[in-house]
């Protein structure tokens, strides 16, 4: 094993040397030991000319190294450092190509070296962490790192980051090491010779990691506290109402728990209308404005309920960072409050949960694998020695390993129960037990609405319900109550089944019949035909689909850039449909062919059931559960396209790039109400539902249609926000944008690019920018890129910028002055307090367009009610997302900044009043920007 390490980075002026790409700074630092022990930087003079992106990505300009030696120069200094090393860098195939090329074309020979990509290890060793660039991992790992994208210090903090990761690989338990064995011969990182060290070293002293780690199977598990089976002593038995008084004294309760705690009269109130609501068995909605602290204000009297009652009482969320706060934040809190242990459960859909009996048996296919699957599971490996949770949301998986995931999930059509040695360890049944025990069950409004389509409660039996960000649960019951059918999705459990004699599980179940003496060949043979059948047809019906939708393209595109296409099987017409139908047809006889000849093959496995191994019987129930997942979106496809429901709404998307079989087929409710009526709220005694955004000009009206809440006499109450918004915000419009209907979207963009900018270079701090449309968030973007070119501001564009959400979100937090351009889930669900947001420029109001056809079925539906689709239908919609948007921009009592509207419609037409008297009471001006500009000067 190396014990002599040098960690490099290059500046560049670009990424090929092939096309005359240079070396503009050199970074180096040796490890020996496991302590840097030297340091080499310098400037390189490329002498070719340094482009101004590299310019404004590294900060490095031509005067720098005008004068620095060129690489030929500090190649004689250079090279001894790279004799008998390992060769670290962060992404080695472009530092270290780059090294080679360079001696290359000075007519040196660079030497031969292992190599250690810290990518790599970070992606297996951090599992959990949501970026691997090297900023990111140097802020989470709490190094210094102050100037980005320059060698020295990329350099320096890349050997920290080694070191640190070096350190805990050493620390993994011997189980795990064995285990990556097999899997890192396939990395670009040497880590073979190194782990087998590790290893021999803890055998040599007789390290037992059975101690801090639960060891079974060959895998090394997070240990689990035992559970203390003794009955808890008597404790608090009492109801809120007469723990209250002791919740808000002077000295204890709240006033103990925070440091600096000032009572919120909103958030009393709530406790209090929630407390009732239990009670006296009523449902409930509760617009609890911004700062009410209303997470506080119903997880108190949820959880006394709970223990009062001896009953759970369920949470639900739409989003995971609410979750995330419910737990890390707030249950911290109820444990310091309440004179009681709190017992809180996590639980989510069992496909989030890794199915240890699959995870297991994957680990003997590793030679097949591909590179991102190699990765996933190593990574996983280590996850296993920090999770308690086993779910996916807290792995960081490429997108290459994503696939591998549904090989790995739990669920139920493959669970071997008490049968598999996995049993009592299973995260899905262990996260089912804990929900069973616990006073407060968090879920998400997913899993809740499960039992509208299930059978089968997958919650523990619940009467009372608090539903937090209420104003998604319609949108998610819909979602959940509709279909959808892609070819991904089918070529993907094709071959998974197996279409071909090497390949997929079902193989492997002739063989196993073959061991025991049972010929299946000319069954094997019968279902691979069919397969191959199914799948050309599977084939043909999508490209069909798509020819057919862009052929029709009646629609633009949607929000990421799709066509839709709405349609009623039954009203279609044309050889085209025809067609389309007729090999509909033709899959869903080959798929019931495939559920006969595969039920057949299973049969056979009944003789032999007592006999076959513990992991060929999980490859008998993973076979089951692939075809029935088959089936399952067989079905789907067969209702989507040869049946219709009149109270449904189906279309088609296509991807106007993508392949011709990138085809997306979907139906939705038209609405929800009656079915959240009679299958959920009917069921349940008190359902809380709160938002910051349920009320459209102080009415509750809209949301009680929606819900299906008009005929359970639901109490509806409004808790004002404590935040004084008439000091601290002002809503501003410029009149100088034009009308929307008096200019073209490149006009409008191109306006609406100056003012964005002109707003940017006054205020020189943190602006978000919210759009409807993706198309118009581009062009907008396109401009400030021109516009910013000579005082350059860090942009950040969804769709544009690489990254998730979260990331986008990331990067805008760390950057001293930047605009963030955002759409669709950029309105809500991002709290960016103090200095992290200081202006909020909403571009257009939050209509949707009326050419989706949830929506254009949903208007059509309103008009036949004799309602106004416009004023009943987009009009609520519209409002709800823009008092969203606002809610961005105040986010604690010290917060100040301005809210600039560009659609004019706002003060110009009758309906626009509605959208600035739902908001709280924040003075409004309408004027020329300049005007605006200088009037708010202290806001801004």
């Amino acid at each position: 094993m190396n014990d002599r390490f040098i960690v490099v980075d290059v500046e560049t002026t670009g990424h090929s040397v092939a096309k005359g790409d240079r070396i503009i700074q050199i970074g180096a630092v040796v490890i020996e030991n496991g302590e840097i022990i030297e340091r080499f930087a310098s400037f390189v003079n490329p002498e070719v000319e340094i482009p101004p992106f590299i310019e404004e990505l590294t900060g490095i300009n031509q005067a720098m190294v005008e004068h620095a030696p060129t690489f030929k120069e500090l190649a004689v200094e250079l090279l001894p450092l790279f004799e008998n090393v390992g060769f670290v860098a962060h992404n080695v195939p472009f530092d270290l190509s780059f090294l080679k090329n360079q001696f290359e074309l000075i007519g040196e020979k660079f030497p031969k070296m292992k190599c250690y990509d810290t990518v790599e290890l970070s992606r297996m060793l951090l599992p959990k962490e949501e970026s691997y660039k090297l900023g990111h991992l140097a802020f989470s790992l709490g190094l210094s790192h102050d100037r980005p994208h320059q060698a020295d210090s990329d350099a320096e903090v890349t050997a920290e980051i080694f070191l640190y990761l070096l350190n805990k690989l050493k620390g993994l338990p011997l189980l795990t090491l064995e285990q990556l064995i097999p899997i890192v011969r396939y990395f670009r990182s040497s880590l073979e010779p190194m782990i087998s060290a590790f290893i021999q070293e803890k055998v040599m002293f007789g390290v037992n990691d059975a101690q801090e780690f639960d060891c079974y199977r060959q895998l090394a598990l997070k240990k689990q506290p035992e559970h203390d089976n003794e009955p808890a002593p008597e404790s608090f038995k009492g109801t809120f109402s007469e723990f209250r008084s002791e919740l808000f004294s002077a000295d204890k309760g709240l006033k103990e728990a925070f440091t600096k705690y000032e009572t919120r009269e909103g958030q009393v109130r709530m406790m209090d209308k929630v407390d009732h609501a239990f009670h006296h068995n009523e449902h409930v909605l509760i617009e609890a404005g911004t700062g009410t602290g209303k997470s506080l204000a119903y997880l108190l009297p949820a959880v006394l309920y709970a223990h009062e009652t001896d009953q759970a009482v369920v949470i639900s969320t739409q989003t995971i960072p609410l979750q995330d706060q419910l737990l890390m934040r707030d249950l911290p809190l109820l444990e310091r409050l309440l004179p009681f242990p709190v017992d809180v459960a996590l639980l989510k859909g069992r496909s989030h949960y890794l199915c240890l009996r699959k995870f297991e048996q994957s680990l003997r296919t590793i030679s097949d694998d591909t590179y991102d699957v190699r990765l996933m599971k190593a990574q996983i490996l280590v996850w296993l020695t920090e999770t308690d949770y086993g779910d996916v949301e807290e792995l960081n998986l490429s997108s290459g390993g994503r696939g591998f995931w549904f090989e790995v999930q739990s669920d139920a059509k493959s669970d071997l129960g008490k049968f598999s040695p996995w049993f009592s360890r299973c995260f899905y049944h262990r996260a089912r037990r804990r929900a069973r025990e616990a006073h407060l069950v968090i879920t998400n409004h997913a899993l809740l609405l499960t039992d509208l389509v299930h059978d089968q409660a997958l919650l523990p039996s619940y009467s009372h319900a608090v539903i937090d960000e209420a104003h998604h649960l319609v949108e998610a019951a819909s979602e959940h109550l509709g279909m959808k059918a892609d070819y991904v999705t089918f070529s993907y459990l094709l071959q998974r089944i197996g279409l071909d004699h090497d390949h997929g599980i079902q193989p492997h179940l002739s063989r196993i019949l073959e061991e025991y003496g049972i010929s299946s060949k000319q069954l094997h043979d019968e279902l691979i035909i069919s397969l191959t059948a199914i799948k050309d047809e599977i084939d043909e019906l999508f490209r069909m689909l798509n020819d057919y939708v862009t052929y029709k393209r009646k629609t633009g595109a949607s929000d990421i850039g799709r066509i839709s296409y709405r349609y009623r099987s039954f009203d279609e017409s044309g050889s085209s449909w025809n067609a389309i139908l007729e090999c509909t047809m033709r899959v869903h006889m080959f798929a019931k062919d495939i559920r006969i000849r595969f039920d057949t093959l299973i049969k056979q496995f009944l003789d032999i059931k007592d006999q076959i191994s513990y992991v060929d019987h999980g490859l008998v129930t993973d076979s089951e559960r692939l075809v029935d997942a088959l089936m399952e979106e067989e079905q789907y496809l067969y209702e989507l396209l040869l049946e219709a429901d009149p109270e449904f709404v189906y279309w088609i998307e296509i991807e106007p790039r993508g392949a011709r079989n990138a085809t997306f087929i979907y139906s939705k409710p038209i609405q929800v109400a009656d079915r959240l009526a009679d299958q959920f709220f009917a069921k349940k005694k008190s359902v809380v539902l709160t938002s910051a955004t349920l009320s459209i000009n102080g009415s509750f009206d809209y949301q009680l249609e929606q819900l299906g809440l008009e005929d359970f006499g639901a109490k509806v109450y409004t808790i004002e926000s404590p935040f004084s918004y008439k000091d601290q915000a002002r809503l501003l419009i410029p009149k100088d944008m034009p009308a929307i209907k008096e200019v073209g979207e490149k006009q409008f963009a191109m306006d609406a690019a100056i003012k964005v900018w002109r707003i940017a270079e006054r205020k020189r701090g943190k602006m978000l920018v919210l759009f409807t449309s993706y198309e118009m968030l581009k062009m907008v973007y396109d401009y400030i890129k021109d516009l910013s070119e000579y005082e350059p501001m860090p942009l950040i564009g969804q769709g544009i910028t690489s990254g998730s959400r979260a990331k986008l979100i990331k990067s805008f937090k760390q950057a001293e002055e930047a605009i963030l351009f955002g759409t669709s889930s950029f309105w809500e669900g991002i709290d960016l307090p103090g200095d992290e947001l200081t202006s909020l420029v909403i571009v257009r109001l939050p209509f949707s367009p009326p050419d989706q056809p949830l929506l254009q079925a949903q208007l059509e539906r309103a008009k036949e009610a004799g309602k106004s689709p416009f004023m009943d239908v987009s009009l609520p919609q519209a409002i709800i997302r823009f008092k969203q948007g606002f809610g961005r921009l105040i986010r604690t009592k010290e917060d100040k900044g301005c809210v600039f509207v560009l659609d004019r419609r706002i003060s110009t037409t009758r309906y626009g009043s509605q959208f600035i008297k739902s908001l709280p009471d924040v003075p409004v001006d309408e004027h020329k920007l300049e005007v605006l500009l200088d009037r708010y000067e202290d806001f801004l």
